[in-house]
């Protein structure tokens, strides 16, 4: 009986480890003109949990980017490309499984490390929106603001230090925000084309291109920081 019952938990224990290595391995993957980028000279692959992209001219500014639930990160260097042309320095974290919600903390090592920056923004889109928003409910002293893609606050953040940006297509998002300052939605945009990854399962077909969603993405940031530093 005992042999019966130890043979049973293991065929369960596989079957568990290979369906999550299944679940966390069938992920969005980043297109071309994403991994293109990485050649660029602003671009530096620090180690294979982070990417930096560094302006020409000194600035004091740092966004810490969480990528959406199983989406590569490389998917979203092109929106962080703009920012950085911006004159903002973006760092792009690669979560744990491609999932935000093993390593909501990632921000702390990068702020230790880059003590040059003065004012720290967390960036997210879709899960890694609300990690970035459960971070900084609890680590208001370490940065400046949150901004919100395709995501709503979670936690206890206030609506005035975020911006939340989502697309009018993206019904889901829009149910869940109760609060009203610092919202852009970008009409005829969808929750996917805030990264380069392609379509997404069950995600509406945007009526605008996706660079110029990115577009009015990274104007609305640009204002939202500029306005928090003047």
């Amino acid at each position: 009986m005992k042999k019966k019952i130890l043979i049973t938990l293991s065929i369960i224990l596989i079957l568990c480890v290979g369906g999550f290595g299944f679940y966390v391995n069938d992920y969005y993957h980043a297109q071309g003109d994403a991994l293109e980028i990485l050649n660029h000279q602003e671009v530096k692959q620090v180690n294979s949990n982070l990417i930096t992209l560094t302006p020409q001219k000194t600035s004091d500014v740092g966004i810490i980017f969480y990528p959406g639930a199983k989406v590569e990160n490389t998917a979203y260097l092109p929106l962080l490309e703009q920012l950085e042309k911006k004159g903002y320095n973006c760092y792009l974290v690669n979560m744990p499984f491609k999932m935000a919600i093993f390593n909501k903390n990632a921000a702390n090592k990068i702020i230790d490390k880059y003590s040059n920056i003065k004012h720290w923004y967390l960036c997210g889109h879709s899960m890694g929106g609300a990690m970035a928003s459960s971070y900084v409910s609890k680590n208001k002293d370490k940065v400046d603001g949150l901004i919100l893609l395709g995501s709503y606050i979670y936690g206890d953040v206030s609506a005035q230090d975020t911006l939340t940006i989502y697309g009018s297509l993206n019904t889901s998002v829009k149910k869940k925000i109760d609060y009203k300052k610092n919202i852009v939605v970008i009409q005829g945009g969808n929750h996917a084309n805030f990264g380069n990854y392609g379509h997404q399962k069950g995600d509406a077909k945007a009526t605008i291109s996706r660079k110029s969603q990115q577009n009015q993405t990274i104007k609305a940031i640009d204002q939202f920081i500029k306005k928090r530093l003047n």
